[in-house]
């Protein structure tokens, strides 16, 4: 398994509970992004310690590569003595620096493919973190909605919530019942200033219906009209 899932699985594992906690979200989605930071900085640690193995690798290779080298230089100067038996003594030699540097090569080899997983865990972590924090705002807005939602509908659910009402409905009858009351204490109470305005305003009246009844006696007075001047017309024929 790859840092980068153990990564995952620790944020997943923080998100849930914080999720089961109904933690703020405002708070919730700085808390994964932070758990998001701190994988990555894990990850780029872990790939420091790496880059540093295979500088140490890289280094002891070649320092074994030209030992090998040395020795087989000094096999040959003892062949060339005539000396076979230190001769073979420097092939041993150089024969154990060669399988060394083989060893450290397939070591480089493994931490070549950590080191390239561990750069592509990077890639997709800090991709992830952007992506994040691009959307952190509109999930902090989302999230208080939500949460003010939940509150309203639970409000809505609570039986408190009908007492309330049915009060609200009470005083709404006792404040009718006062103006009632209120009302009742100005019938037959006119002043000569309510007694004028009547008048004026059956003065008003009175001349809207003589327009009315005039507006009529006119409308039936022209078919009248009409008949006289088609038996003139019939009669000059």
């Amino acid at each position: 398994m790859s840092i980068f899932s153990r990564m995952t699985d620790i944020i997943n594992s923080n998100l849930n509970a914080l999720l089961d906690k109904a933690e703020d979200p405002e708070k919730m989605v700085r808390l994964i992004i932070k758990e998001m930071e701190d994988a990555l900085v894990e990850v780029r640690s872990t790939s420091a310690r790496a880059i540093a193995d295979r500088k140490e690798l890289l280094r002891r290779r070649e320092w074994l590569n030209a030992e090998a080298d040395e020795w087989q230089r000094k096999a040959e100067v003892a062949v060339s003595k005539d000396r076979d038996d230190l001769a073979k003594r420097a092939l041993v030699e150089r024969n154990k620096a060669r399988e060394g540097a083989e060893s450290l090569g397939r070591e480089l080899d493994l931490i070549g493919e950590t080191l390239d997983k561990l750069n592509s865990d990077i890639g997709a972590l800090q991709a992830k973190i952007k992506d994040a924090k691009a959307r952190q705002h509109a999930i902090v807005v989302r999230g208080k909605a939500a949460q003010t939602r939940l509150g309203v509908r639970r409000q809505l659910n609570d039986h408190n919530v009908d007492d309330a009402m049915r009060r609200f409905d009470l005083y709404e009858r006792k404040m009718d019942d006062l103006e009632g009351q209120v009302e009742s204490y100005d019938l037959g109470q006119r002043t000569l200033a309510d007694e004028i305005e009547d008048l004026e305003k059956d003065e008003q009246v009175e001349e809207q219906l003589a327009e009315l009844k005039s507006g009529i006696s006119a409308g039936r007075a022209d078919p009248a009209e009409t008949g006289d001047q088609q038996g003139a017309g019939a009669a000059g024929r």
